[in-house]
């Protein structure tokens, strides 16, 4: 893991002293909300239906367990007992109050963490592949590159008040398991001629208007990456729109004047910026990446593990994935557990998996923006008794890629921008698909739920997606089908008019039964879909 030296330290123990101060000025009213709003989104502190928002950032989705306490204790002193995992791999806090924001703020900092950047129109958490490091098909383990762009985007002073947020995201496989063609910019790691370098995607993006990245360049050597970066920023940071909030993300710039002038532009650009000399030396890189070296895992013969448990068997077959080194595996831990609220964890399930992770994945976490826990290092020997404390921790549901793995957020349970509720929705579709033996058999099945058009519940990368919209003062649920957020991206396509909250329960099995009808063998959902087309699953709905 990434360790902060002298300067990482020094700027996040600054920002905290910084922000205690308005803290304390808001309180005695010397700044006024309106003043004041600027200055905690900058901190990542946002003000939701019923209390303030704590957004903490777990940069590319990666902590150890002493981080991972941290986080139980702070909702265990400050919050309700939970946390809330994100599609972006962050933590959010739902009910903090103002006053504490600035303790709490200095307790992440003693384990090296923030909010710095996690709201506001600039560059938010580099997302990554939740299997960095431990998957068999990366061509190299993208955290540190991620980490040198993290760095690169902290407190940029040209990027700092963008057009809009803006979303990278760094993958090392030729799976996506980051939604990397989702982002406004996407890296792909690869070589290329015994070189390593990366695939450029931009003009990625959900919300209002969901559009899938174009790729921009084919091959970027490490040593120009950053200036590359900064080339692509410097365009949109220019011609942006900043006159409209609906049109000022870069994927609309990309659909006004085209992803040929946009590349042309950037590569104009970046024929500039390379003689700044902005770029590091391969030292820091190389400094950093020796930071992820792999653990000192056992090199001895891998034993097989003992399935005579017939509920360990099943969780082994849906939770855990092959392991680049002989003998471990990657271990999924679901945070949707029946009738649960999906990324939801508890006080003492966060410092139990902090304690599972320190004793058995090498100190290592990660969250995935499918709202679930990682733990990438543990070895054969050890899944048996993992899966027992899971179990008894409510935390070993075998669902991974299933149709109760919902992705959901918040909804109008919190969040002000919301037209419908997430999460009672999410709880219904669980329930109603209880039964693992059919989840099973409907094989992967990825649903995803957004409570606005805003999308952060990716409803527009679901094989079936649900956004909720206010339908004359009453929460109306529209359903789609098709979406991809993988290496096989697409958009979901709107079913026709929206549902109640039960009603789109019906509907959601009413497609299912026809996916079951239609299915060759060995198709999944998706693979249907496209087969048959849109036609037959709008008439199973409608009739």
């Amino acid at each position: 893991m990434y360790k902060y030296d002298q300067y990482d330290q020094a700027i996040v123990d600054a920002r905290v002293d910084e922000f205690r101060d308005q803290v304390e000025r808001r309180l005695s009213g010397q700044l006024t909300e309106d003043q004041f709003k600027p200055l905690r989104l900058m901190n990542g502190l946002y003000l939701q239906l019923h209390a303030y928002m704590l957004r903490v950032a777990i940069p590319y989705g990666t902590l150890d367990a002493r981080q991972m306490r941290m986080l139980g204790s702070i909702a265990r002193d400050y919050d309700r007992g939970y946390g809330h995992f994100t599609t972006r791999q962050n933590l959010q806090f739902n009910w903090i109050k103002l006053a504490d924001t600035p303790d709490i703020l200095a307790k992440l900092a003693t384990v090296q963490m923030h909010a710095i950047q996690t709201s506001g129109n600039c560059i938010r958490n580099i997302s990554a592949d939740q299997y960095a490091g431990a998957a068999g098909d990366e061509v190299t383990d993208p955290r540190p590159w991620a980490e040198l762009i993290r760095q690169w985007s902290t407190f940029h002073p040209e990027f700092s008040y963008l057009p809009r947020k803006f979303k990278i995201a760094v993958i090392a496989a030729a799976e996506d398991r980051a939604a990397m063609r989702l982002h406004d910019i996407g890296i792909q790691l690869l070589e290329q001629n015994g070189e390593l370098g990366a695939a450029i995607y931009v003009g990625g993006g959900m919300g209002r208007t969901p559009m899938v990245s174009h790729l921009i360049r084919d091959f970027i050597t490490a040593d120009d990456l950053m200036s590359y970066l900064e080339a692509a920023l410097r365009v949109y940071n220019r011609y942006g729109r900043r006159d409209n909030i609906y049109k000022a993300r870069i994927k609309i710039l990309l659909h006004e004047i085209g992803a040929d002038e946009y590349r042309r532009q950037v590569e104009e650009e970046f024929a500039l910026v390379k003689q700044l000399g902005i770029d590091p030396p391969r030292a820091e890189l190389d400094r950093i990446t020796a930071m992820f070296a792999p653990p000192a895992f056992d090199t001895g013969p891998a034993a097989a593990v003992d399935r005579g448990d017939p509920d360990f068997a099943v969780w082994l077959d849906q939770n855990v994935v092959a392991h680049k080194q002989p003998g471990y595996h990657i271990v999924n831990v679901s945070l949707k557990p029946a009738g649960g609220i999906p990324g939801d964890a508890t006080a003492d399930q966060i410092d139990l998996l902090a304690d599972l992770a320190e004793r058995l994945s090498f100190n290592e976490l990660r969250v995935t923006h499918a709202q679930n826990i990682v733990l990438p290092h543990v070895h054969g020997r050890d899944l048996c008794d993992l899966w027992a404390a899971l179990r008894d921790a409510g935390l070993a549901e075998p669902n991974l890629d299933l149709i109760t793995d919902i992705i959901a957020c918040p909804g109008l349970d919190y969040c002000s921008l919301a037209n419908a509720r997430s999460i009672p929705l999410a709880q219904k579709i669980a329930s109603r698909f209880a039964d693992r033996e059919r989840q099973r058999d409907l094989g992967e099945l990825k649903l995803k739920i957004s409570g606005c058009i805003n999308a952060c519940g990716h409803h527009h990368a679901g094989h079936i997606g649900i956004l909720g919209v206010d339908k004359k003062g009453t929460e109306n649920y529209q359903l789609s089908l098709g979406g991809s957020g993988a290496e096989d991206v697409s958009l979901a396509k709107i079913t026709g008019p929206g549902f109640s909250e039960d009603g789109v329960v019906d509907a959601i099995e009413r497609v299912t039964d026809r996916y079951i009808a239609l299915r060759d063998e060995g198709e999944r959902f998706l693979d249907t879909y496209r087969r048959v087309g849109f036609e037959p699953f709008k008439e199973a709905i409608y009739g």
